[in-house]
C-alpha cells in the first residue's frame, strides 16, 4: 500500500512538471523509481534500466495529457513536430539499445551531469533575454531539424525523459517564444516515449533478474500507479505554463535540473574518483 502511494506522489509530481515545462516527467520519475527499486530489493544491475524504461512508458500517457491541454491552446507547432519526428523515433530506438551496454550506476552519474549541464544553459539563457519574450526567428532547414530530433531521441531515451531538457533549449535557441517551444516539446515527447519504451522492453526481454510483472525493462505495477495521477496533473502544469511569464519558466526549468542533476551526482560520487 505505502508503494502504491508513492507511485502516486510521483506521478502527480511529474504530471504537473511535464505540463509546466514541457518535459516528460522521467527528471522526476527516474530518481524515484531507483529509490523505491532499491528498497524492493530489485538487483542493482538492472534496477535503473527498469526505471528508465518504465519512466518512458509512463510518458507516453503523460505526453498525451500535456499536449492535449497545450494544443486547445493553439501552442503546439505541428510543423516542427512532423519535421523532427522520423529522427526522434530512429534516434530513441537507438538510446534504448546504447542504455542496455551501460552500469545501471554510470547511467545514474550520467543523467546528473547532464540535467546540470541543461540546467546552466537554461538558467544563463534566461538571464540574457532578460525576461523578454522570444520572437519568432528562421529555424534551421528541415534535414537539420530531422537529424536534432534523432540527437535528442537518442539522449533522451538512454535517460529516460520526454526530451524537454533538450528539445525546450533546442527551439528556445532557434528564437521559438517560449510557451510554443514547451508545447511543442511536449508533443515530442510523445514518439521518444513510445520508441524508447518499446526498445527498452526488447532489450530487457530475457532478463532472468526482472520481477513478476514485467515487460523486458518496463515494470506495470509502477507504470499504473503513476499514470493514474500523472495524466490529470499534467492538465494543471500546461495551464500554469501560459500564465507564467518565459523568463520564470526558464529560471524554475534550471532550479529543478540542478537539484535532480545533484543528487545523482552525489549518490554516484564514488565514481569519479576510479
Amino acid at each position: 500500500m505505502e508503494t502504491l502511494l508513492v507511485y502516486l506522489v510521483v506521478g502527480a509530481a511529474a504530471g504537473t512538471i511535464a505540463g509546466l515545462f514541457g518535459v516528460g516527467g522521467g527528471l522526476i520519475i527516474v530518481p524515484a523509481l531507483v529509490l523505491v527499486f532499491t528498497a524492493m530489493g530489485i538487483s542493482p544491475d538492472i534496477l535503473t534500466h527498469m526505471a528508465v524504461g518504465t519512466s518512458l512508458a509512463t510518458i507516453i500517457i503523460t505526453s498525451i495529457s500535456s499536449v492535449r491541454a497545450h494544443n486547445k491552446k493553439g501552442a503546439v507547432d505541428w510543423r516542427l513536430f512532423w519535421v523532427m519526428t522520423p529522427g526522434i523515433l530512429l534516434g530513441s530506438w537507438l538510446g534504448g539499445v546504447t542504455a542496455e551496454w551501460l552500469p545501471g550506476a554510470w547511467l545514474q552519474l550520467l543523467i546528473g551531469v547532464f540535467a546540470i549541464i541543461m540546467a546552466i544553459r537554461m538558467w544563463l539563457s534566461g538571464l540574457r533575454h532578460n525576461g523578454v519574450e522570444e520572437g519568432e526567428g528562421n529555424l534551421p532547414a528541415a534535414p537539420i531539424m530531422t537529424i536534432s530530433g534523432a540527437g535528442i531521441g537518442w539522449v533522451s531515451a538512454i535517460f529516460g525523459i520526454g526530451g524537454g531538457s533538450l528539445t525546450v533549449p533546442f527551439l528556445s535557441r532557434c528564437k521559438v517564444r517560449m510557451q510554443r517551444a514547451v508545447a511543442t516539446s511536449a508533443a515530442c515527447g510523445l514518439p521518444i516515449a513510445i520508441a524508447g519504451a518499446l526498445s527498452f522492453a526488447v532489450q530487457g526481454w530475457n532478463n532472468t533478474l526482472l520481477p513478476q510483472w514485467s515487460s523486458g525493462f518496463i515494470y506495470w505495477p509502477a507504470f499504473l500507479g503513476i499514470v493514474v495521477t500523472s495524466t490529470i496533473f499534467a492538465r494543471l502544469g500546461a495551464n500554469l505554463a501560459h500564465r507564467l511569464p518565459a523568463k520564470w519558466l526558464k529560471h524554475g526549468f534550471a532550479v529543478l535540473l540542478c537539484v535532480i542533476g545533484g543528487r545523482f551526482i552525489w549518490l554516484n560520487s564514488g565514481l569519479l574518483a576510479l
